[in-house]
């Protein structure tokens, strides 16, 4: 290999590590219209008031409307009912799916939850809208997701969120009760969403 090849591979995968070169994912620069938050407590925004919750903060930074499809309780098999009419039909241009808490408090096999995350990125995908995913874990907390949700993330080319309660699920001043923020959180998850979404939306 040629010294000067060398160093450009280099300066590459240094480009790439750092996240500076775009990942590739599926259905970019589609004619959609709306970012859809959809998801369970976290995306409703429990534990904070009306209009405290990270879609309203995300809402204010990005240049896109912002709808809120959080329903508290919510597991993926109930979020593969109200698909089509609480995201599909919105004229979604990206969806950012928020699922798990409730299928592991509820003891669904996670083979069963990617299952179903899978299924509702790929009817996302077939409307022609970008997909972000999700992991809610911190440190050891929900870490058996974690590597799950990257490697379908990887798979079906979808923008991948990680340890989006990093830092907040262990600090009381960004929480409202053991698990979810409070508005201070909130506010801190929708600006973790901007920064992996924003080169994607612009």
């Amino acid at each position: 290999m040629k010294k000067n090849n060398f160093w450009f591979l280099v300066f590459a995968l240094i480009l790439i590590l750092a996240g500076y070169v775009k990942q590739e994912i599926k259905n970019l620069g589609n004619s959609g219209k709306n970012i859809i938050c959809f998801g369970d407590s976290i995306t409703f925004g429990y534990g904070a008031n009306p209009g405290e919750d990270y879609p309203t903060a995300l809402g204010k930074i990005v240049k896109l409307p912002v709808i809120n499809a959080g329903v508290d309780g919510d597991t993926s098999f109930a979020a593969l009912e109200r698909l089509e009419q609480d995201v599909l039909s919105r004229k979604p241009r990206l969806v950012i799916v928020e699922f798990c808490g409730n299928d592991f408090l509820k003891k669904i096999p996670k083979e069963n939850t990617v299952k179903n995350l899978a299924v509702i990125i790929e009817r996302i995908q077939e409307k022609g809208a970008m997909v972000a995913l999700a992991d809610i874990s911190a440190g050891v907390f929900f870490q058996e997701y974690r590597q799950a949700f990257k490697k379908l993330a990887a798979e079906k080319k979808a923008i991948f969120i990680p340890v989006l309660l990093n830092k907040i699920i262990t600090n009381p001043a960004m929480k409202s009760d053991f698990f979810h923020p409070n508005a201070r959180g909130y506010q801190v998850i929708a600006k973790r969403i901007y920064q992996a979404i924003s080169a994607y939306i612009k």
